[in-house]
């Protein structure tokens, strides 16, 4: 009885209907709930989240008041299976039903996989400037150079999220221990004493004279947030001193452990490309007399040495570059023209929506014919 009970609820239309209606508030919400929180925070407490919670101002607990989107879609999913399972009949003339279902299914499947494994990164160029590599707009990552030999760069980078949980970091090859005292997601920093700043309780580097204190996360577009961490470099001979890194700091901070000499840094998540891109040149057209942006555009040049692929590029709006497994989109430029500002996108999903929509669309397509069809055959006999 109870097994009966429950296929009768999960294959429920009302359950249908709840859900559906359930998502459009969530959308709204949500949509609301840009306005205060920003794009990202809603993204990750309305849609991201299997609940929504509530909780008052300056109290550490907090209670769910709303499913998330990551229930409702969860839900969706699980009364579009049960419920085509249970009733539709594998025959001639429900084969467009089953292809709409399966168009269905692959949609929100693939919403997942996009919320999921998608990156989203920067790649910020200079007239002549090359690089390998795009950077994170919202994460930062510790990174260690070993420079001790010129010729070649040992590099260990250490993401955000491991420092934010502070305590020890270990790392085969680092002859020391990472010790993470202090970690700001967001911070401010001062060479001058303030209300509301700390002094920097570091003992090594150019970090010891500094003030600083943290700040809330950033939630607009335009901004980000400006971390900050206290990490003490420790040897088995014992502690090489505590030093600041920084995203306000340009500099790196230097210190040699045993034989070799280290350089540390707090900077933007990088994501390196088998590949290599250089700005040859950026245009900035406008409509004439006036100041109306009419198009930018980027030339590159791609160069892979492993393939020995070398070729121009242009990347301008609405003309990305889709190049191994990525997406490289004209998003902005500096405001000297001199410098160009690429979106890159890895979304092993991208697909997925656009099978998805064939699907639903031949599955209307055969389900109208299959009914049209026996139609004029009895109108004709």
């Amino acid at each position: 009885m109870l097994l009966e009970r429950l296929i009768k609820f999960f294959t429920s239309l009302r359950l249908t209907v709840v859900l559906l209606v359930l998502s459009l508030v969530l959308v709204f919400i949500g949509t609301l709930g840009e306005v205060h929180l920003g794009l990202y925070k809603a993204q990750t407490e309305f849609f991201r989240s299997f609940f929504i919670y509530w909780h008052p101002s300056n109290a550490a607990w907090k209670i769910p008041v709303f499913p998330g989107g990551y229930l409702l879609g969860a839900a969706l999913l699980l009364n579009l299976v049960s419920a085509h399972i249970s009733r539709f009949k594998f025959s001639r003339d429900k084969i467009g039903l089953w292809i709409i279902h399966a168009g269905l299914i692959l949609l929100i499947l693939g919403q997942l996989a996009t919320d999921m494994l998608a990156v989203e990164s920067q790649m910020h160029l200079r007239q002549g400037q090359m690089k390998n590599y795009s950077e994170s707009d919202r994460l930062d990552e510790l990174a260690i150079t070993d420079i001790t030999d010129k010729k070649l760069e040992t590099v260990v980078a250490i993401p955000q999220r491991l420092l934010a949980g502070k305590g020890d970091l270990r790392n085969d090859p680092l002859p020391f221990v990472v010790r993470v005292k202090e970690f700001y997601a967001n911070s401010q920093l001062s060479t001058n004493a303030a209300p509301g700043l700390a002094r920097v309780n570091a003992d090594s580097g150019f970090g010891a004279s500094l003030w600083w204190k943290p700040l809330p996360r950033e939630t607009a577009m335009d901004r980000r947030d400006m971390p900050s961490a206290l990490v003490e470099i420790v040897t088995p001979q014992g502690s090489l001193g505590t030093w600041l890194v920084s995203d306000w700091l340009e500099q790196p901070q230097t210190f040699i452990a045993g034989s070799h000499t280290f350089q540390m840094q707090l900077r933007s998540e990088r994501f390196y490309l088998p590949f290599s891109l250089r700005l040859l040149q950026f245009h900035h057209d406008v409509y004439e007399g006036t100041d109306i942006p009419k198009n930018f555009s980027s030339q590159l040049l791609l160069n892979r040495p492993d393939t020995g692929e070398r070729r121009n590029v242009l990347i301008y709006m609405n003309n990305p570059l889709r190049y191994d497994g990525r997406t490289f989109y004209q998003a902005s430029f500096d405001t000297d023209n001199a410098g160009t500002i690429l979106q890159v996108v890895k979304n092993p999903g991208w697909l997925t929506p656009y099978l998805a929509c064939v699907l639903i669309a031949t599955g209307m397509v055969v389900q109208f014919l299959s009914h049209l069809i026996p139609f004029l055959r009895r109108r004709r006999s």
